[in-house]
């Protein structure tokens, strides 16, 4: 709260009070979305390349970068709208503090979103022979086939760090008891592993039917793990009077209440039966319709998850 401001050197003093209300709102939700998308894509491609030929899935090694890229700088972009001074960011490269979580994660993601990025521009020019003939950058890969293939290992490497470093941040946040590291970091692999297999189910049109069938497994294991990771805290976080307090937002009912319960059920508990049963079904409508799903119910989740612990009172 602004208590004056001196007018002539454009001073403003404050006073130290607790900031009411929710500070994190849906622009982080959409952040932390967007990044388990952009590093989830990445981490099934990797593991859907390593199971199987990968002409039994000819778009994904252009695909995956692709919407890595769209989704990452998604994440990059509600990060700088979010700050409150955005030239600010400027410093964490300019004069970077390696202590700050903050900076560690900006560099990592700036990284991984360029390695990203050639990846998308050497996949686009094996995918389209157009893009091949005006882009420099992908008749050089053109000529040096393995690029791809170098670069790849630290892209899956960087994925993981860059989708826990939030779950980090979050654990360093005071008087916030819920966000405890080991199991935020946890929510956010399963997060990312689910993101991303519901992401690239869209793509998975021409795909074999192996291919797809794992990509199935995957996301039914994702929703599985995730939806216990959440029942154990929400039944089960009964050692700190702050969690309990927290919680109560969404025990007692009422708008969080009811958007937990909708995130859990479309987010994980039908997207988990529909995939376990595409493996005798085959149904690719039905498929991704589990995927649509899946995406809602994870920002409905994320979203209850990151505001009521802001509305416990800190004094």
């Amino acid at each position: 709260m602004v208590e004056h401001t001196v007018h002539a050197t454009q001073a403003v003093v404050t006073l130290d009070v607790a900031l009411p209300g929710i500070i994190w709102g849906w622009m982080i939700t959409l952040n932390m979305w967007a990044k388990s998308i952009g590093t989830g894509v990445v981490l099934v491609g990797a593991f859907l390349l390593h199971r199987h030929h990968k002409e039994s899935m000819p778009n994904l090694r252009w695909m995956m970068p692709l919407l890595a890229f769209v989704a990452l700088n998604i994440f990059l972009l509600f990060t700088l709208v979010d700050l409150h001074q955005p030239y600010r960011m400027i410093n964490i490269f300019l004069h970077p503090n390696w202590s700050s979580a903050i900076t560690v994660g900006a560099w990592m993601a700036s990284l991984f979103t360029g390695l990203i990025t050639v990846m998308m521009v050497i996949g686009g020019g094996d995918a389209f022979p157009e893009v091949r003939r005006h882009c420099p950058l992908a008749k050089k890969a053109r000529a040096n086939s393995d690029l791809y293939e170098r670069i790849f290992p630290f892209v899956v490497f960087l994925a993981v760090p860059v989708t826990l470093y939030t779950a980090i941040i979050m654990a360093e946040s005071s008087a916030r008891e819920l966000w405890q590291a080991p199991t935020e970091m946890m929510q956010m692999i399963w997060a990312a592993l689910l993101a991303g297999s519901a992401t690239l189910i869209f793509t998975s049109a021409r795909w074999s039917q192996a291919a797809r069938r794992d990509l199935a497994l995957l996301l039914a294991v994702a929703t599985f793990f995730s939806f216990m990771m959440y029942m154990g805290e929400y039944f089960f976080s009964f050692k700190s009077a702050e969690v309990e307090a927290t919680l109560a937002y969404v025990h007692s009912g009422g708008v969080y209440n009811s958007e937990f319960w909708f995130g859990m059920v479309l987010g994980f508990v039908i997207p988990f039966f529909i995939a376990v049963g595409y493996r005798r079904s085959s149904n690719d409508t039905l498929l991704r319709f589990g995927a649509i799903l899946a995406l809602i119910g994870l920002y409905l989740a994320k979203d209850v998850w990151l505001k009521i612990p802001q509305m416990l009172p800190l004094s």
